[in-house]
């Protein structure tokens, strides 16, 4: 790996010198994970962040019962674990590859260095951590507002809007689409049968051809 090439393609250092980006990229640390191997458990001690430079991690919380509950998933440029960088305690989830996975890891005690050089960087930091919490929150609100159905059609919009096509493939398995919306596998695909069947899409195996982007729209929107 590159590691200045994958530094600069890190979304929240976007628009900094090129001199930061060289400091930034001596003292990252390269890692790589196998598919579904742990980057790091919940309530442990955080040493740093991660940016993917390919694969893909999700990251979950488990319930005492055992049940898996993913929050978000990030891909290459995306960072994830940072908050502790600033907090200095302890991951709040948990991180697991979904696919074989090479990442950038920025040790806390450097990465801090560098910032108290840098007020842009910590400003962009500071960005960064506030649309993440806007997209927790509107999680939260689509878990506890929606109906399943219309979680469902959100969701298909996201995947579409991502991938600027009405024909995409969906990110993930369908149980683990499941857990992120807070439903069941078998209700997933009850959902999927009634959207074909209602001429809203099509299904192929994980291809998705949407078809009336409209009336997933009203779908999607139902009890806002």
């Amino acid at each position: 790996m590159d590691k200045l090439e994958a530094t600069r393609a890190v979304m929240f250092f976007d628009g900094l010198p090129e001199e930061q980006f060289i400091k930034l990229a001596d003292i990252a640390v390269v890692k790589k994970f196998r598919k579904g191997q742990v980057l790091f458990e919940a309530d442990v001690q955080a040493d740093g962040f991660y940016a993917p430079a390919s694969g893909r991690v999700k990251i979950f919380r488990t319930s005492p019962s055992g049940k898996e509950h993913i929050l978000h998933v990030f891909g290459p440029g995306e960072a994830f674990g940072e908050v502790p960088v600033f907090e200095g305690g302890t991951f709040p989830a948990s991180a697991q590859a979904l696919e074989n996975l090479e990442t950038l890891f920025f040790p806390r005690d450097s990465f801090r260095k560098v910032i108290a050089d840098d007020p842009d960087l910590a400003m962009n930091m500071m960005a960064l951590l506030s649309q993440r919490l806007r997209i927790l929150v509107n999680k939260i609100d689509d878990l506890s507002l929606k109906e399943t159905p219309s979680r469902v059609a959100a969701y298909l919009l996201l995947l579409r809007a991502s991938q600027e096509s009405d024909t995409f493939k969906l990110d993930l398995p369908k149980g683990q689409i499941a857990f992120y919306l807070g439903t069941i596998q078998e209700t997933l695909s009850r959902i999927f049968k009634k959207f074909a069947e209602q001429g809203i899409m099509e299904i192929n195996g994980k291809g998705i051809t949407i078809l009336d982007r409209a009336q997933l729209q009203e779908i999607a929107d139902e009890g806002r």
